[in-house]
């Protein structure tokens, strides 16, 4: 895991947006941020911590404040409270030897109703992971356990605790069981016994098997229920063709006696009587007919002659009006002729004129005999019409009353044939009976047929699931056996695992004993002061031995010498992991004496870790120590604190660095 930047945002004494590069280059290790006492190193380290766990973070200024009340005391007093505070991390970590970028965001602010929200984003290789964001405190304990998290991100003044066994053996079982796989072997091993005790199926099983006999037993009482309603259903269907053929035979006794004809009297009187009622409306509808014009088809010739002398006399009447009206035509005519025609031609049209109106003269001296008026001919022609339409209109009644009489004479002679209700009456009574039996023997076939159909339908599913349960029968001997193996082959597991890990822990508790004594006489100015340092595989705790072999007292050392042997201890455990986790260093040389520092600054801070921020005042990392440091360092960084405002901004360069902040 390497820092690449940090941006604060109103966050505690930083005022505004302040950002460090944290990025370091190969032989450069080192990032030197300097500031006085209360400038915000220690709120530096913090934010770091607080923007990777939240409310787990094991932050200095927290003390026993609930997180809302501490994270509305980090938000900057000259910052606008809807704002809020925010801090951002971006980092790299290496995954299957693939790096991949994070970006953290951690802001909070309070809202209208002067709630507090906080809100958490998670961007991975520049884009947003809800997955990542949704299950961040479980995600970055696989990036850095916070356990461990002490041991790289450290204030140096409290470092000394750690000399104590007590909290020695602490970090020292964290570091082993987090950083060192020691951990891992021991949940393998649990999840191995878990995996057993969930395997343990052997009442399922028998619960399994009993239900399969259960079902099997079911299966048969099943099968006999269907095999009586079989029977059953057999005997009520032959006792219905008995009932019907006993109900044939009654219906045609009662057939033969005419009982047919006696069940339809009552229709066949309402028939014949509506027949009746046809009759009468037919003889209604003729006499209606008889009543008009009709009986002058008797007297056809007369009519006819009667009608051809209208004719004539209407043409008579016709020439003696137009006659009078010619002999002016024709006077007129003449004297319209001029002198040119020829006196031939003229005498011809008169000639002509004058037959014409003899002609008509003739025909107007017709004898009027009968004195018909002049419209009889056009009423004579509509009494031919009306004679035609009744005389269709009473053939066809005639027509209907025939049918009507056949039908009438039909019906008479069907009531003629219906018996006397004393001579069919046992037979009715008979008949009655026989269509009972039958009705009780349907519906007992009826009720058979379902009960039949149930217990089928029930045997079905019952087969069914017995089937499905018997396959399932292999199934689970199969997994039994499978079981078996499983609880057979994790015992053997958990066992080898359990010596793995005894055997891991030992090497490397080995590993880091070496380590920590290596980093011990590194940084200790007083050679063979200690000669042996053992670590306890069942308590992790420290066991100095001196030059001549005698346990030595932690207590007795020095406070700065414990300094350095807590440090040793940090540093022996980093190397022992691998040295794969950026180290954070508040207060580095606090209580030490200058050839100590000399030794921390030569021999611990160039080689801690691929990534080392030194959090110091100008007190711990002076001029001098700085000039040996100047070879290892990346970047440099003073918080320049303003005593009226009470806020940190982040400058370039240390203190006796060319463009460094002046610091009063």
């Amino acid at each position: 895991m390497l820092l690449h930047k940090i941006t604060l945002q109103d966050f505690g004494a930083y005022q505004g947006e302040q950002q460090l590069d944290l990025r370091t280059q190969p032989g450069r290790p080192i990032v030197l941020i300097g500031g006085l006492n209360g400038c915000g190193k220690t709120t530096l380290l913090d934010a770091i911590q607080l923007v990777l766990y939240g409310p787990k973070a094991e932050c200095s200024g927290r003390g026993t404040r609930g997180y809302n009340d501490y994270l509305e005391q980090c938000i900057n007093r000259k910052a606008d409270r809807s704002s809020g505070a925010a801090i951002t991390l971006e980092f790299t970590i290496s995954v299957e030897a693939e790096e991949r970028h994070y970006k953290v965001v951690r802001n909070w602010y309070f809202t209208g109703s002067k709630t507090l929200k906080e809100f958490l984003t998670v961007k991975v290789d520049g884009q947003f992971s809800r997955t990542v964001t949704e299950s961040w405190p479980d995600h970055v304990e696989t990036i850095l356990p916070i356990d461990v998290a002490s041991l790289f991100f450290f204030d140096g003044e409290r470092v000394e605790q750690l000399a104590d066994p007590e909290r020695a053996a602490k970090v020292i079982e964290s570091a082993v069981q987090s950083l060192m796989g020691v951990g891992t072997v021991e949940r393998l091993r649990n999840d191995l016994k878990a995996l057993q005790n969930r395997q343990q199926l052997s009442g399922q099983q028998q619960e399994f098997l009993d239900k399969i006999h259960s079902l099997q037993q079911e299966l048969a009482q099943a099968s006999q229920v269907v095999s009586d309603s079989a029977q059953k259903l057999a005997g009520f269907t032959s006792q219905l063709d008995v009932c019907k053929k006993d109900l044939r035979t009654a219906e045609q006794d009662f057939a033969r006696a005419g009982g047919n004809a006696f069940e339809q009297r009552k229709e066949l009187e309402a028939e014949r009587a509506r027949i009746d009622e046809l009759a009468k409306a037919t003889d209604k509808a003729l006499v209606a007919v008889a009543e008009g014009p009709l009986p002058l088809l008797l007297l056809q010739k007369q009519l006819a002659g009667v009608k051809e002398q209208a004719r004539l006399e209407r043409e008579a009447d016709d020439a003696s009006r137009v006659v009078g009206a010619l002999e002016e035509r024709d006077e007129w005519l003449i004297q319209q002729l001029t002198e040119s025609l020829p006196a031939a031609a003229r005498t011809a049209l008169k000639k002509k004129l004058t037959d014409d109106r003899r002609k008509r003269a003739a025909a107007a001296d017709l004898d009027q005999a009968l004195g018909l008026p002049h419209d009889a001919l056009m009423q004579l022609s509509a009494l031919d019409q009306a004679l035609v339409s009744d005389s269709a209109r009473a053939c066809d009644l005639l027509q209907e009353a025939a049918d009507i009489a056949e039908r009438l004479e039909s019906a008479d002679q069907q009531l003629g044939a219906v018996p006397e209700e004393q001579l069919i009456k046992d037979l009715m009574v008979q008949r009655k009976a026989a269509m009972d039996k039958v009705a009780v023997a349907q519906a007992q076939v009826q009720r058979g047929e379902a009960l039949l159909a149930e217990a089928t339908s029930r045997e079905a599913r019952l087969a069914a699931e017995l089937k499905r349960a018997q396959r399932g029968r292999t199934e689970v001997e199969w997994q039994s056996e499978v079981l078996k193996r499983v609880d057979k082959y994790s015992d053997k597991a958990r066992r080898t695992l359990e010596k793995f890990g005894a055997e891991l822990l030992t090497r490397h508790i080995k590993s880091v004993e070496v380590a920590v004594l290596q980093s011990f006489n590194k940084l200790m100015r007083k050679q063979g002061l200690i000669r042996d340092i053992r670590i306890d595989t069942d308590k992790f705790t420290l066991q100095l031995t001196d030059s001549e072999g005698e346990p030595v007292d932690p207590g007795r050392l020095s406070a700065g010498e414990r300094q350095l042997l807590a440090v040793s201890l940090l540093w022996g455990l980093a190397k022992s992991a691998g040295n794969r986790l950026p180290s954070i260093i508040d207060t580095p040389l606090g209580r030490l004496d200058s050839r100590h520092r000399q030794h921390l600054v030569d021999r611990y801070f160039p080689q801690a870790g691929r990534q080392v921020l030194l959090l110091s005042t100008d007190e711990e990392i002076d001029e001098n120590l700085l000039g040996r440091l100047k070879p290892y360092i990346a970047h440099t960084y003073t918080l320049v604190h303003d005593d009226k405002t009470f806020t940190t901004t982040v400058e370039p360069g240390y203190w006796w660095t060319a463009g460094a902040a002046h610091v009063a």
